[in-house]
């Protein structure tokens, strides 16, 4: 007998000490399991709230960020609206002042033009004046010495008709003595 029971008291001493182990354990597993899995679920549940709140400030900088950027936008475009109208503006008013500055310089031109023709016309009428009084003076001249001249002509013919007239006298004379001593 006696070893019967050393065959048969240690497995069932060990089956007793295994049981209440594993009562003890299993007792406490299904709690242990149980805090374990809340434990994995709160810092799971943590970790989704902590990454809802980070996307949730993310999605907010985002639309701040975009906000801002279509503030800017439009700034941006308000600004080369305005560049562009500015520099339409600044093109046309140097198309402008260059088509007043063509106009002025062949306004200019046509005026050199028509003072270099009327210096000209002045110089021509210049001439003709000048050649007018010369032609006056000539004229006043001639006109002096004609009248001179029939003076003077008057005057020898006045002589002439008067040798005439005592040549005639002289010859009448001179016949008249011829008759007379013919008569006598």
């Amino acid at each position: 007998m006696k070893k019967k029971y050393v065959y048969f008291f240690p497995p069932l001493i060990g089956v007793i000490i295994f049981g209440a182990i594993y009562w003890q354990y299993s007792s406490g597993h299904e709690a242990r399991l149980a805090a374990s899995e809340a434990k994995a679920r709160a810092e799971i549940q943590a970790k989704l709230d902590a990454d809802a709140r980070s996307r949730e400030k993310a999605v907010k900088d985002a639309l701040a960020s975009q906000e801002k950027r279509k503030i800017e936008k439009a700034a941006k475009e308000v600004k080369d609206t305005a560049d562009k109208e500015m520099r339409e503006k600044a093109m046309q008013a140097k198309f402008r002042a260059q088509r007043e500055a063509d106009k002025t310089e062949q306004q200019v031109k046509r005026l050199k033009k028509e003072i270099e023709e009327e210096k000209k016309e002045v110089e021509k009428i210049e001439g003709e004046k000048k050649r007018a009084t010369d032609e006056i003076a000539f004229q006043r001249s001639y006109v002096k010495k004609a009248e001179d001249n029939v003076r003077s002509l008057a005057t020898v013919l006045d002589r002439i008709a008067a040798a005439d007239a005592a040549a005639e006298a002289a010859a009448k004379a001179a016949e008249a003595a011829a008759k007379a001593a013919a008569k006598k």
